[in-house]
């Protein structure tokens, strides 16, 4: 249903990310610079980000990708779902909900976070079910590729 990135899904995770950057989920395309940098991580170390394929019946179907930090708050590791994409035609086939379920038994996590845009009521609804709560407060952001 879904395993570990490896270096032979360069091409395929390119494929996904830039379709995923390219949906209404997100707000904005990022670099497909940015798609390079972030695998190399991936093949250099989990330390800070991991990336899972989906399958659909042993084919590609999509990607996950996970974001680790410390929160104080949390006391612990925090993992960020920095970025879910499924195919339209593997939507509804319970890959959501077992990645989920295996982020929860197998990451020793003591928080997990994700974003999702508030016109998204599908994605929200599963993670609603998944146990995640809608947090009362703003984020605020520097990001360098959008200075000017």
């Amino acid at each position: 249903m879904f395993r570990e990135i490896t270096q032979a899904d360069r091409e395929i995770y390119y494929d996904f990310v830039d379709k995923f950057y390219h949906t209404d989920a997100v707000n904005a395309p990022v670099p497909p610079e940015n798609y390079e940098l972030t695998f190399n991580e991936m093949m250099r170390s989990d330390t800070y980000v991991k990336g899972y394929i989906f399958e659909d019946e042993g084919k590609p179907c999509g990607f996950a990708l996970l974001s680790k930090t410390f929160s104080q708050e949390a006391g612990g590791l925090s993992v960020t779902i920095e970025e879910i994409y499924i195919e339209p035609q593997s939507r509804g086939k319970g890959f959501g909900t077992a990645f989920f379920e295996f982020l929860k038994r197998e990451i020793p996590a003591m928080r997990f976070r994700l974003e999702v845009e508030d016109y998204n009521k599908g994605a929200m609804r599963l993670y609603e079910r998944m146990g995640f709560e809608l947090l009362p407060y703003l984020q605020m952001v520097i990001d360098k590729q959008r200075q000017k």
